[in-house]
């Protein structure tokens, strides 16, 4: 790690620290001018009335008593809106009043004066001074003066520094949550086939660096993925005709219950060789999104187990359009009715639409599955019984992972529920890529 790494403005660190040193710079800038612009400690800043009557009963405390109606008078002439004047005896009453205009006169008085607030016609509209030979004098001064906090740079400074904080915060927000969005996408929308697109490579060092290593680890993913399904692409080529030749070789044989037994063995060997496939095939997700009458999937599933001696009911509409892989859908939902017939002799498949989600369920009346294994037959290679022998009613246990694999690759999921009074109901959820057409 360089020493003056975290200073790199590419990274997050050098930018949150420059943007902490800008706010910083900014928030002294904006206290300097406001100080500036009023200082409390100017020698020109103009007096209030409060200061104007105290400096005023300060001279005519220490003026003679003759000299006192000569000095108002020039008072009152050079501060008019102060309104001084000597007032006799009783010509007002004292109000009680304890403002701060009179918590600062009595400060800057001293002893032998008393400020007092008066009334004058019933109304308090000017403040007395007694001197200390108990001549009083009034003057008119503004309401209570604002508080120093108000209006002053401290108030500026914090209002600044909460705009700048807010400004830190909020970019600091949106360069680190933004990439963390993107790459919560692209782990959902995660595809080893190609379709995803590549996660943007920008924003700070960091975050760029996180970005080119999940985009490689993609493509490793996705040459691996590809390497592994030409690898079995190419043994089931290569298997499918040593197979063959066994079979024509079978026909051969005499004896009827080898030449039986024979034929059943190479009939597993590629219909689990058909599955193995089938399942790779659902993991790349290489058929296209179309519109899928998805009632007319499920009728035609039914119709075609009933053409060959089986139970198999529709319940739902008589259409219902949606996006769908239309060939991933039919293989899905096959491999669920033909686990369903095989342990059970009635089968229903319901269609339902709830809100933005597409449920199809495939109940039967056999046994059911206990609530241990449920989550443990969705796995491939799991078989709903415990015999350790194939036959044509045991299947290879993809079934249930391959419709699964199907569900997951349209973003819905495959689950297990138990049947009233018995049986097992397989519900595949879909999400509604667009609002379907229904008709009754």
């Amino acid at each position: 790690m360089k020493p003056f790494g975290f200073f790199h403005l590419k990274g997050i660190g050098g930018q949150i620290a420059a943007l902490v040193l800008a706010s910083t710079v900014a928030l002294h800038l904006v206290v300097t001018t406001a100080f500036l612009i009023s200082r409390p400690d100017r020698p020109d800043t103009p007096p209030d009335g409060a200061h104007q009557l105290t400096d005023a009963a300060l001279l005519l405390g220490s003026a003679e008593a003759g000299e006192r109606p000569r000095l108002v008078a020039d008072l009152a002439r050079a501060f008019p809106k102060l309104g001084i004047e000597m007032l006799a005896p009783g010509a007002a009453s004292v109000a009680e009043s304890d403002n701060q205009h009179l918590r600062g006169m009595r400060r800057h008085l001293g002893r032998g004066y008393r400020a007092v607030q008066l009334t004058l016609g019933g109304t308090a509209s000017r403040v007395g001074v007694e001197l200390p030979d108990g001549t009083v004098i009034a003057g008119h001064v503004e309401g209570d003066p604002r508080p120093w906090f108000w209006g002053g740079p401290w108030l500026t400074a914090l209002m600044t520094a909460f705009i700048c904080v807010s400004v830190l915060g909020l970019w600091a927000v949106r360069a680190l949550a933004a990439p963390l969005s993107s790459f919560a996408n692209a782990a959902e929308n995660f595809s080893v086939d190609g379709e995803a697109e590549p996660l943007p490579e920008r924003g700070p060092e960091e975050i760029r660096s996180v970005a080119r290593a999940l985009n490689r680890m993609h493509e490793r993913i996705a040459r691996l993925m590809s390497d592994r399904t030409r690898m079995l692409a190419a043994i089931s080529h290569d298997l499918r005709t040593p197979i063959t030749r066994l079979r024509l070789r079978a026909e051969f044989i005499e004896d009827e219950g080898n030449r039986k037994r024979m034929l059943m063995d190479l009939d597993q060997m590629r219909a689990m060789l058909e599955s193995v496939l089938s399942l790779l095939r659902n993991d790349r997700k290489v058929e296209a999104v179309t519109l899928v009458d998805i009632a007319s999937t499920l009728q035609l599933v039914a119709d075609q187990f009933g053409d060959m001696g089986h139970v198999v009911h529709y319940d739902g509409p008589a259409s219902a359009t949606a996006a769908a892989r239309p060939d991933d859908l039919h293989r899905g939902v096959t491999n669920l009715v033909e686990n369903a017939v095989r342990f059970g002799a009635e089968v229903t498949i319901r269609l339902d639409i709830s809100g933005t989600t597409l449920v199809i369920d495939v109940e039967d009346d056999g046994p059911g599955i206990s609530d241990a294994r449920k989550q443990e037959m969705l796995e491939p290679f799991v078989r709903g019984d415990d015999a350790r022998t194939m036959d044509e009613s045991t299947g290879f246990g993809l079934g249930l992972s391959i419709a699964r694999a199907i569900a997951l690759a349209h973003g819905g999921e495959l689950s297990l529920h138990d049947r009233n009074p018995h049986g097992l109901i397989v519900r595949m959820q879909l999400p509604l890529w667009q609002q379907p057409r229904l008709a009754a």
